[in-house]
């Protein structure tokens, strides 16, 4: 299969090429960049020497003519000039951007912007999706913090037990792209935690979407910060529940919704370290006098971008959905 990437010279481009690199299936055949056309991927992302013999073309449809699946990894509001066209093509799509995650009212409401290319579009996470992923011919690779987010709450929403939920989520710098600001700037981060969009950050929406799919009245409150570290998101959710569980019944329910999950561990303590590099979301579970704490981890990079992507593509062109990502967490 031949696999093309519209936007491969950032951080999830990156990600891409480097885990499609050792995938037996697919070929990535065309990868793009206005600001690098012409150079050799090598030159730009200097780790994949060896790997790749491409050169960066222009973000032009009729260089993806040929392919079966386009990944298009470009920021939000560009996804929707080459979505449309690829999928009139035939071509199948995985979008990294935010451009097809939410209806086109709350979209526009939410990123400030008119969507000229609007389409339906599965929500991307596997583990609840599954099925209608492998029929799609567009699906929306969900943010990280959503992806993190939803997976802790999943099975207590699907019982509809959450009363209410409070999300406070760490995530590495890279989250931010590779676009250098004075948010990003060393100085400003180092030796801090910082907060920011602390009641309105846009992956609120795509949480409560997800979840209320399950639990119509979930009652979500969600904080995101910013640690001086490359990769990485943390996620404590704090979930005071309708009745009282013990612990016991609490891992059942955990272990019974994501048996068939083979990225989905659950596991007796979280840490980042345990997941980096990986596919693997993380989960363990703490019960409370008054309430259950949900610690979960995410590699931001990859099961919060272009790794879930990848579970994406697979389940879309029929291949087995671990292929490819089977990579155990770099340690230490």
């Amino acid at each position: 299969m031949k696999i093309g990437i519209i936007g491969a010279s950032g951080y999830t481009g990156g990600e891409l090429l480097r885990l499609l690199a050792l995938h037996p299936n697919v070929e990535v055949s065309k990868i793009s960049s206005r600001r690098f056309e012409g150079k050799e991927v090598w030159k730009v992302h200097r780790f994949l020497k060896g790997f790749y013999d491409l050169k960066f073309c222009r973000p032009e449809i009729d260089n993806f003519s040929d392919c079966d699946l386009v990944f298009t990894a470009v920021p939000h509001g560009e996804a929707m000039v080459y979505v449309p066209k690829l999928i009139e093509l035939g071509i199948r799509v995985v979008d990294l951007s935010a451009d097809y995650r939410l209806p086109e009212d709350v979209y526009e409401r939410v990123y400030g912007k008119k969507h000229t290319g609007y389409m339906e579009a599965v929500f991307g996470i596997p583990e609840l999706r599954r099925d209608e992923i492998k029929k799609a011919k567009l699906v929306a690779n969900p943010g990280c913090y959503s992806t993190v987010a939803i997976l802790s709450l999943a099975p207590l929403a699907k019982l509809e037990l959450i009363e209410n939920a409070v999300l406070d989520c760490k995530s590495g710098i890279t989250g931010a792209g590779e676009t250098p600001s004075e948010f990003t700037h060393y100085p400003n981060l180092h030796e801090s935690i910082v907060v920011y969009r602390p009641t309105d950050h846009r992956h609120y929406y795509e949480i409560v979407q997800e979840l209320e799919r399950f639990q119509k009245d979930v009652k979500i409150h969600f904080t995101p910060q910013v640690f001086p570290g490359s990769r990485g998101i943390l996620c404590n959710a704090h979930v005071f529940l309708r009745g009282d569980l013990e612990a016991e019944e609490l891992w059942k329910i955990y272990g019974e919704f994501y048996k068939d999950c083979y990225f989905i561990r659950l596991q007796d303590e979280v840490k980042l370290i345990q997941v980096r590099g990986s596919n693997f979301c993380d989960i363990a579970i703490f019960k409370g006098a008054e309430r259950v704490l949900i610690v979960s981890a995410i590699d931001n990079m990859i099961k919060g971008a272009s790794g879930q992507a990848i579970q994406n593509m697979n389940l879309m062109l029929g291949f087995e959905e671990t292929l490819g990502l089977r990579i155990p967490p770099l340690f230490p």
